[in-house]
């Protein structure tokens, strides 16, 4: 038996879905069931991908936080790439049990809106966990909920081995009949082609260039005049004016020593930044051994050049993942100043 749990909180180490993961992991590794995780905040541009994984598992856990509002983006996307390239065969019946762990209000309504996504896909969702969590030593601490994980993890073990049935419900009708149009009629070999596709960066850049040349042809075939400003901007120009922005912006503290390196999604560059008192280098090399490795998107980036967001804010709302030490981190925003 193959139990497959998809993450979609932020990986954050005071994030108590992990050690609910951690923990069900636990008993149903002992009871002889192969469990897979994929966190889907490692591999945001593969996310379309992973709803293929699903063919391989016997069982389901969606596990995700509740920080501020809803399930998070995320888990969103992955549900949404479910019911565009998932096998819908292989789905139907499936078990799934749904994890949310909230730090705010909200988790019975991300739970609902999990169980609620799964039955829409033809699954049928298991009691799952929903816990409200002001302290995660203290919960993680406490035997009595420790207990309670372990029985939902052998209540879906008892469910999926014995293969029980379940009461019907009005939404599967739903679901065969009026939603039924509304999904792309492939095969399970087709979604899978066009999910990769869909993932697959170069293909869709590639797409957009051609469409972009169509679009050209098709201006000067009507008789539209080029405007003289077509002076193109080059990888290097752009790069150059990030290292510009951040040694404009620096503010070089003394005995301070720091080094950030910046992974930009869309052109999957690195941009490293390495601190030394008041003196600043920037270079575009990636490091692994950085004090703060940042996931950032052009357009957060750009905000933080604006001056409209600072580094500790996106991170803070999501915007941007980092990992490594977070007290140098909360120092950027005191070293570039937008």
């Amino acid at each position: 038996m193959r139990i497959n749990i998809y993450y979609g909180g932020r990986g954050l180490i005071e994030d108590a879905t992990i050690y609910v993961m951690d923990k069900l992991t636990e008993v149903l590794e002992e009871l002889r069931v192969e469990v897979v995780r994929y966190n889907l905040y490692e591999d945001k541009k593969g996310i379309n991908i992973l709803s293929n994984t699903i063919k391989e598992a016997d069982g389901v856990i969606l596990a995700t936080s509740v920080e501020w509002f809803g399930i998070g983006g995320l888990m969103q996307q992955f549900l949404d790439a479910c019911w565009l390239y998932g096998d819908k065969g292989k789905l139907n019946g499936m078990r799934m049990l749904p994890v949310v762990v909230s730090t705010t209000c909200g988790e019975r309504d991300a739970q609902y809106v999990l169980i609620k996504a799964w039955e829409l896909l033809g699954g049928v969702p298991c009691e799952g966990i929903c816990a409200y969590v002001k302290n995660h030593v203290e919960f993680e601490t406490n035997a009595a909920y420790a207990f309670l994980i372990e029985k939902r993890a052998e209540e879906l073990y008892r469910l999926i081995s014995h293969r029980q049935q379940s009461f019907p419900t009005s939404i599967n009708v739903v679901t065969e009949t009026v939603l039924q149009g509304n999904t792309l009629e492939l095969t399970p070999q087709e979604s899978e082609q066009l999910s990769i596709y869909v993932s697959d960066d170069k293909y869709v850049k590639k797409q957009k260039e051609d469409i972009q040349e169509l679009a050209q042809m098709f201006k000067g075939m009507l008789g539209e005049e080029k405007t003289e400003e077509e002076d193109t901007i080059t990888e290097e120009d752009i790069e150059k004016d990030r290292m510009d922005a951040f040694k404009k912006h620096f503010h070089g503290q003394a005995g301070l020593k720091a080094t950030y390196c910046f992974n930009i999604e869309e052109e999957d560059s690195h941009l490293l930044l390495e601190v030394k008192g008041e003196k600043l280098v920037c270079k575009y090399v990636d490091s692994e051994k950085a004090d703060v490795s940042v996931k950032i998107s052009t357009e957060v980036l750009q905000e933080i050049f604006d001056g409209k967001m600072t580094l500790q804010r996106a991170f803070m709302s999501g915007a941007v993942t980092a990992k490594g030490d977070f007290k140098v981190l909360r120092n950027f925003d005191l070293l570039f100043q937008f």
